[in-house]
């Protein structure tokens, strides 16, 4: 399993929360109202951002030993290594329900109530089996 650890920089603000950023990673920030939330969504943000740039087919840069600081950083600032597990992000991530729309005659839709069928879990079925795969861990089809 594949574990990434970048240093993330913590910035106190004013209210006693903090705002946090990744010199490894530009536009990769967050913050929290305290240094436990921050470091909480410090994750977060870095699992999201680290999950965009693999779909877009980014390289990801390697964490350095020794980040290099923004000189505009304010005062007080703390180093924190935050450590993420992208590819169990990822299958969380992929493995979410959506919602979709879909359209049904109004006959039909009567007597799937009455007989108090799950429509996600037909659907999903359904697709799955058209295509040709199986429950995908996180599926209603997988939970059976």
């Amino acid at each position: 399993m594949r574990k990434i650890t970048y240093i993330g920089v913590f910035e106190p603000c004013n209210d006693g929360g903090y705002s946090v950023y990744f010199p490894d990673l530009p536009g990769c920030a967050s913050g929290g109202d305290d240094l436990e939330e921050s470091q909480h969504n410090a994750a977060a943000a870095l699992n999201l951002h680290i999950y965009g740039m693999e779909k877009d087919g980014e390289s990801i840069p390697a964490p350095s030993k020794v980040p290099v600081i923004d000189p505009q950083t304010e005062p007080g600032y703390l180093l924190s290594p935050v450590t993420i597990y992208p590819d169990i992000f990822k299958v969380d991530r992929d493995s979410r329900a959506v919602r979709t729309n879909t359209s049904i005659p109004s006959w039909l839709k009567d007597m799937a109530e009455a007989r108090g069928i799950n429509y996600s879990q037909v659907l999903e079925t359904a697709l799955m089996e058209m295509m040709d795969v199986g429950p995908v861990s996180g599926s209603l089809a997988a939970r059976k």
